[in-house]
C-alpha cells in the first residue's frame, strides 16, 4: 500500500493511493503520523481526489526524531579518500536533523546564504510504526511501518562571514554537522510504501540524476549496516516511536568526490527500488 500526506483545498489530509495510483483516498486529517500510531484506522474518510488534484507533501511533516546514519556504505567512503570501514570494530554513526530540514516532494531546496559547496545524497529512508526500546536486529523489520525516498542534502563547507580557525578538528566536525541542518535539507516522498510491498529493503536499487544526469547508481544491498542492523542500534539509544524516520545513507556518487556542488536552477531526482521519484530544485531564497 502506497500512503501519501497531501494538501488539498487548503486542508492537509493523508490518504492511500488507490486505482493504480491515479487516485487518493482519504483516511483522515494531518499527515501520516496518526495512522502509523493506530489514532486512526485506515478507513476511507470522505470523497476520493485524482492524483493530479492534490498537492502531495512530504509523508511526514513534523516526525518527533529524524534520525541519519553517516558513512553506510564502503563505496561512499572510499570515493572521498577515506579507508574501508572495518564493520566488526564499529557502530552505527546517528545524527538528528531538524524537521525544518524536511520538505515534500516537487518543493523548492533554497541555496543557503552560510553553506556552501551544496552535495546530495540519495537515501531510502525508514519510518517507524510501533513505540520499542532495545529491539533485537531480527525482530527490528517487525517495528518499521513503512519506506520513504529521501535525499540528505548537504552543504560540506560552511561561511558564516568571519575567519574561523578551521584547522580544529571540533570545527571541522561540526561544520559538516551544521551543513546537515539547513532548512529544505531532507526532502522525502512522494509517499510511503507500507512494508508488505518491501520484502527485501536491502534489494533496493538507488539512483539519483542531477538536471538530467545520473550521478548514483548504486542498491541498498551494498549498506555497511542493514536497515535492521540501524533501527535494532538506534532503540538502544532511545525509544523510537510511530512516525520517527531514519535516513540510513548514501552510496557513491557524490558531488564531493569529484568538487561538482549544487547551483541555484539544478534538480535533483531521486529513485529508490518502487517507491516512486523524489523531485527538487534548487533556487534563491
Amino acid at each position: 500500500m502506497k500512503l501519501v500526506t497531501f494538501r488539498h483545498d487548503e486542508e492537509i489530509r493523508h490518504g492511500r493511493l488507490v486505482e493504480n495510483g491515479t487516485v487518493v483516498q482519504p483516511l483522515g486529517n494531518g499527515d501520516l503520523t496518526a495512522l502509523l500510531s493506530g489514532r486512526n484506522e485506515p478507513t476511507a474518510a470522505g470523497p476520493a481526489f485524482p492524483l493530479a488534484d492534490v498537492e502531495l507533501l512530504a509523508p511526514l511533516l513534523r516526525p518527533g526524531k529524524l534520525l541519519a546514519a553517516a558513512a553506510n556504505y564502503q563505496d561512499h567512503m572510499t570515493e572521498a579518500g577515506g579507508d574501508p570501514l572495518d564493520k566488526s570494530r564499529r557502530s552505527p554513526r546517528l545524527f538528528l536533523k531538524p524537521p525544518t530540514s524536511i520538505v515534500g516532494p516537487g518543493a523548492d531546496i533554497p541555496v543557503p546564504s552560510v553553506g556552501k559547496e551544496v552535495d546530495w545524497e540519495a537515501e531510502l529512508a525508514v519510518v517507524i510504526g510501533a513505540t520499542a526500546r532495545d529491539v533485537p536486529v531480527g525482530r527490528a523489520l517487525d517495528i518499521v511501518g513503512g519506506y520513504v525516498t529521501s535525499n540528505d542534502v548537504s552543504a560540506r563547507s560552511m561561511d558564516f562571514g568571519y575567519e574561523r580557525d578551521t584547522g580544529d578538528k571540533h570545527v571541522r566536525f561540526f561544520d559538516w554537522l551544521a551543513g546537515k541542518w539547513l532548512d529544505g535539507f531532507a526532502p522525502m516522498g512522494p509517499w510511503l510504501v507500507t512494508p508488505e510491498e518491501v520484502p527485501d529493503p536491502q534489494a533496493l536499487d538507488i539512483r539519483l540524476d542531477v538536471n538530467g544526469k545520473r550521478r548514483q547508481d548504486g542498491s541498498t544491498k551494498d549498506m555497511i549496516f542493514s536497515v535492521a542492523e540501524l533501527v535494532s542500534f538506534a532503540s538502544t539509544l532511545m525509544t523510537l516511536e510511530p512516525g520517527d524516520v531514519i535516513m540510513t545513507g548514501t552510496p557513491a556518487g557524490v558531488g564531493a568526490a569529484t568538487g561538482e556542488y549544487l547551483e541555484a536552477g539544478d534538480e535533483m531526482s531521486v529513485t529508490i527500488g518502487g517507491l516512486g521519484t523524489l523531485t527538487n530544485r534548487m533556487v534563491v531564497r
